[in-house]
């Protein structure tokens, strides 16, 4: 398996510190290693391992403006955490930087990633149950073939768009397009928000000056979306955290609504992209798709082991004095949720080579209480939007030389910047619109389950006539070299 290089990698723009200044180095207050910065943005698997060989599993950071934190980097030690929410809280009130005057909460651009916010992921014991169960409801009431034929329409538009050029750039007119249309659609926005709300949501995850702007605008939206569906309800998770017996406030909907917005169209965006840049780079894994050793949802999970689309979580607060790792932790302290480095841990791991594709044991969407609820469905949009891709292009294939290739750095996410290919240019396919979003079958016991897929292995719901896979062409076209 191909892995991004990491002297390729972009760091984010901003202002550059004079020689001499600290902030050139990657060590902060305390000999803390800064999880921001060139050095980060470089090479955050190799820092993290840097960090492992100096610290072991828990090793001492900073954020952005040298606040301090502890990154988890062990594999028991991130589910350890993640399963004791006793001891280590969600709720960032616990967090002693606010009252000390760490951090500054109207300017710093860690707000949006570790502030307060009135959602199930700030919430511990029972309110936790109450909020989740809602957003939960919301999300299992859709039936999962009825989503895919959505995610098909739009997958199909998308395509449609570059086809007959026969050349496209499958990040910027793909990948970071294909969720958040979906994902739209489905909290019920027009389908037109879309474009403005794919630059909000990156920005916020890029922890820059203007992400407080972008994370307003984000809120706007959806208080402009809540009021529209008290008004007038819909078959969409708004409508349905509305109506949810957990009673929740506007301000509570809301906020549910940028959460599931926000972390369902990052992850997927960057794993859609991982998984595409791992087709058109790596010959062994597009020949175990092509010869049906790993299915496309196989495929995934490689990559979400391999590469997750989001590589650090915040945070988790450490309600009383502890040991973690070999640390001390004390009250009030933050830590960081290694999903990449627990990932790699050699103690779960010892041969980052072996295929894990069966395995879905890996943190990338968290673990223990907090788990994400929607990556069920980011892995339908990522299997269903990559199957459609590769069955009408086939013979789609890097345009550019693999060192080429850019990634975007920040503390939490490594984001691949473009993916330039080419291919037979083809002609746009007629466009049918699908009815509209079945109910979920009625299930004993009063939980929904998502029904099988239509064909083993190969989930998704094409337009009408015969489609012949897209791993058959491939092994034809091969097969004719």
């Amino acid at each position: 398996m191909t892995v991004p290089p990491a002297e390729h990698a972009t760091a984010q723009p901003g202002p550059v510190p004079p020689p001499g200044c600290p902030a050139h180095t990657a060590t902060g207050t305390g000999g803390a290693t800064r999880l921001y910065g060139a050095a980060a943005a470089t090479d955050p698997m190799g820092l993290y391992e840097e960090l492992r060989a100096a610290h072991g599993p828990v090793a001492p950071v900073l954020l952005d403006g040298d606040v301090r934190a502890w990154l988890v980097l062990g594999y028991l030690e991130n589910r350890d955490v993640a399963s004791r929410p006793t001891q280590f809280s969600r709720d960032p009130r616990v967090w002693h930087g606010w009252r000390s005057g760490e951090i500054d909460p109207a300017t710093s651009p860690l707000v949006p990633m570790i502030g307060w916010r009135p959602d199930c992921v700030c919430a511990d014991g029972e309110e936790h149950q109450r909020l989740r169960g809602a957003v939960t409801a919301g999300l299992s009431q859709f039936d999962h073939r009825g989503v895919r034929r959505h995610i098909t329409r739009f997958a199909h538009q998308v395509i449609d768009t570059f086809c007959e050029r026969g050349e496209a750039e499958l990040v910027g007119q793909f990948t970071e397009h294909l969720p958040m249309l979906t994902l739209t659609h489905l909290l019920g926005m027009p389908d037109e928000s879309g474009p403005r709300l794919v630059h909000a949501a990156r920005d916020l995850f890029k922890a820059t000056e203007t992400s407080l702007a972008s994370n307003a605008y984000v809120l706007e939206a959806l208080a402009q979306l809540v009021i529209a569906k008290r008004a007038r309800p819909g078959h969409d998770i708004a409508s349905a955290l509305m109506a949810h017996p957990a009673n929740l406030t506007d301000e509570e909907v809301q906020h549910h609504l940028r959460l599931i917005l926000l972390a369902g169209y990052e992850t997927t965006a960057n794993l859609m992209s991982n998984v595409l840049r791992m087709v058109v780079t790596d010959p062994r894994f597009r020949g175990s798709l092509a010869g049906g050793q790993m299915t496309l949802p196989e495929a995934v999970e490689q990559v979400l082991w391999d590469e997750p689309p989001l590589m650090v979580c915040p945070g988790r607060w450490a309600n009383g004095d502890t040991v973690l790792g070999g640390q001390q932790i004390r009250a009030g302290d933050m830590l960081l949720l290694g999903l990449a480095a627990g990932n790699v841990d050699k103690a779960i791991r010892p041969d980052a080579s072996a295929p894990v594709h069966h395995n879905r044991a890996h943190l990338s969407f968290s673990a223990g209480t907090h788990e994400c609820p929607g990556q069920d469905i980011g892995r339908i949009i990522a299997d269903t939007g990559i199957d459609i891709l590769l069955t009408r292009l086939p013979d789609v294939r890097l345009a550019v030389p693999e060192e080429s290739l850019t990634w975007r750095s920040s503390t939490w996410a490594r984001h691949l910047t473009a993916l330039p290919v080419s291919f037979a240019p083809r002609h746009p396919q007629p466009d049918e619109v699908p009815a509209p979003l079945p109910a979920p079958p009625a299930q004993s016991g009063g939980m929904p389950s998502a029904p099988p897929s239509p064909v083993p292995g190969h989930g998704a719901a094409h337009r009408s006539g015969p489609r012949v896979s897209w791993w058959t062409r491939v092994r034809r076209l091969l097969g004719g070299r």
